[in-house]
């Protein structure tokens, strides 16, 4: 069984390979609630994961470790893995995705593992590493479903708790549960009054799923830009501690996570993946009671692709009102393009680029169409350029 005990433990084995990272305050996340972000994208390997890891592997016996270790991972348990297996002398396997990011099985490979692309997702990846244990009689590590996982999982919540006083709630990102699990037991064995949300991405809810219909549910697919947490099936431990411990799971978009890691990149230069960003996108956007409460969102790990990064940055200027594409139905005369910048520069409004289009069949011979993409301030400027358009008597398509 899982005890309070075994989670100081493993804080004290933790000291000689990790760091406590910072809590920082965030003003502007969400207005009317007093936001702090735990920094685990800080954390070495860039990532929470290695404190799970670590301890699991600083707990085996000798006999274990010279098998040798095996993981599957999308790439931040990964990383724990293998510079846990490097610092206790043992040879490591780990198996990834094959669309993990490049700058996650780099860094693995770094680290002094041996890696295995697998086609498909974590799942798929997590079944080749069962069939090459039993193969080759390497010492599985879970990424989640293990008490000593959990357990090494669980010291983030001590620390939040010893950092900041007072808090009503911690927001924790969920993939397998591993995290949220272990956080939930120690930060409720200690603050029983202390609300614990767990966020998923909506692409998938797995333990949202199992959470709500009260049974494990396993998805058929899973689709989303938080690789990280991108798990088809929750485990059970997991899922128990879950029921137990926590107060609710909700879901967030894509484009929500997108906004969410834009947020934190403009307002306190840190970089977080899209797993690690999900708990400040459910704060953001009101997917939690956030009113007049003091919160911990737990950024949960930073490596992200940069390949990926600037798409998901273009999303969150979207989501955040920042960029706007805007479409009007013209007469196509002279002196219209001009009329309409000028309003757009009166505003504040930055124009990107422009495209126009003759009518289509069925329209006004004499019409256009004119696409106009717009750096814009807010959603709020977006609706006085909007209200201007249209007053000039431009029709918005």
């Amino acid at each position: 069984m899982l005890t309070l005990d075994k989670v100081y433990h493993a804080g004290q084995v933790l000291k000689e390979a990790i760091r406590e990272t910072d809590i920082i305050y965030a003003p502007k996340i969400k207005e009317g609630a007093e936001v702090y972000l735990k920094t685990e994208n800080l954390q070495v390997t860039g990532s929470f994961k290695v404190r799970g890891a670590y301890y699991k592997i600083s707990q085996l016996n000798e006999e274990e470790k010279k098998k040798g270790v095996i993981a599957c991972s999308a790439g931040n348990h990964a990383q724990g893995v293998a510079l846990a297996a490097k610092k206790n002398g043992i040879k490591s396997l780990i198996c990834l995705p094959d669309g993990a990011p490049i700058s996650k099985v780099n860094a693995t490979r770094s680290y002094g593992a041996d890696i295995c692309l697998v086609k498909g997702v974590y799942d798929d990846a997590y079944n080749m590493a069962l069939k090459l244990k039993d193969e080759k009689g390497y010492t599985f590590i879970h990424p989640f479903n293990d008490e000593d996982v959990i357990a090494g999982q669980g010291t983030i919540g001590l620390e939040i708790l010893s950092q900041v006083n007072d808090l009503d709630a911690i927001v924790v990102p969920i993939g397998g549960g591993g995290l949220i699990a272990g956080l939930a037991f120690a930060a409720k064995s200690l603050k029983p009054s202390i609300k614990i949300y767990g966020v998923q991405a909506s692409g998938a809810p797995s333990m949202q799923k199992s959470f709500k219909e009260h049974k494990i549910v396993k998805l058929d697919s899973v689709h989303t830009i938080a690789d990280g947490i991108a798990v088809k099936e929750p485990g059970d431990l997991t899922y128990e501690l879950i029921s137990k411990y926590v107060d609710d799971i909700v879901t967030v978009t894509d484009d929500e996570i997108s906004a969410a890691i834009l947020a934190l990149i403009e307002q306190h230069k840190m970089v977080a993946e899209g797993a690690g960003a999900v708990s400040v996108a459910a704060t953001m956007f009101g997917k939690i009671p956030t009113d007049g409460k003091k919160i911990c969102c737990l950024v949960s790990g930073g490596n992200i692709d940069v390949t990926i990064l600037s798409r998901v940055i273009k999303r969150g200027l979207v989501m955040s009102g920042r960029n706007y594409i805007v479409t009007l139905e013209l007469v196509d005369k002279p002196g219209q393009l001009t009329d309409v910048s000028k309003i757009i520069s009166e505003l504040g409004g930055n124009v990107i680029s422009i495209h126009h289009e003759r009518s289509n069949e069925g329209s006004d011979v004499n019409g256009c169409f004119l696409h106009i993409q717009i750096e814009t301030k807010n959603f709020e400027h977006i609706r006085s350029i909007e209200s201007e358009l249209t007053k000039a008597g431009f029709k918005i398509v």
